[in-house]
């Protein structure tokens, strides 16, 4: 029989290694036996909630960034389309109907948009449903994807248009 400290022999299944002796203040960590708790300070607990709340709301708001910059989609104009677009990708055209361009065949509306600022119009097929502001001289947008040749088509009932009056300088007076 091995003697610990005093002569006497350590209980069973117990080490005295790393243990603080009795009567230690440990803050709530030890030696307690079944059913028996610590109450925690309040303050403590008040911090350690606000600080679960404030990393919860962080990743939140940064779920909530990323999710929102991700979405969104690029608007290309013909001219960026035509040197930048890749077959079977979508991208979303944005420019003016150009003037007598605006034609049916069938269920589709064949029209061609221009970049605003070059001399390049996009030939787009279209079925869906057409905005009653749709026009030659409107400007549109409308999701796009390379057809046969230079023809691009438009997603079905993908066709706006923007309103004028939000782009145009107030008037002098």
């Amino acid at each position: 029989m091995v003697s610990g400290l005093g002569g006497e022999s350590p209980p069973a299944n117990t080490t005295l290694i790393g243990t603080p002796p009795l009567g230690v203040n440990d803050g709530g960590i030890g030696r307690l036996g079944m059913g028996e708790s610590v109450q925690m300070d309040p303050s403590r607990k008040r911090v350690i909630r606000l600080s679960v709340a404030l990393t919860a709301a962080l990743l939140l708001a940064t779920a909530l960034v990323y999710v929102s910059f991700s979405a969104g989609t690029k608007e290309f104009t013909a001219s960026q389309l035509l040197s930048h677009g890749k077959p079977g990708q979508t991208y979303e055209l944005a420019g003016t109907v150009l003037l007598g361009s605006v034609r049916h065949e069938g269920s589709a509306l064949l029209f061609k948009i221009r970049d605003p600022k070059l001399d390049v119009a996009v030939p787009v097929r279209y079925t869906g449903i057409v905005p009653d502001p749709f026009a030659g001289g409107r400007a549109v947008m409308v999701a796009v994807r390379q057809g046969s040749g230079t023809t691009y088509v438009g997603q079905q009932n993908s066709l706006t248009t923007k309103c004028p009056s939000k782009y145009r300088a107030a008037a002098a007076s």
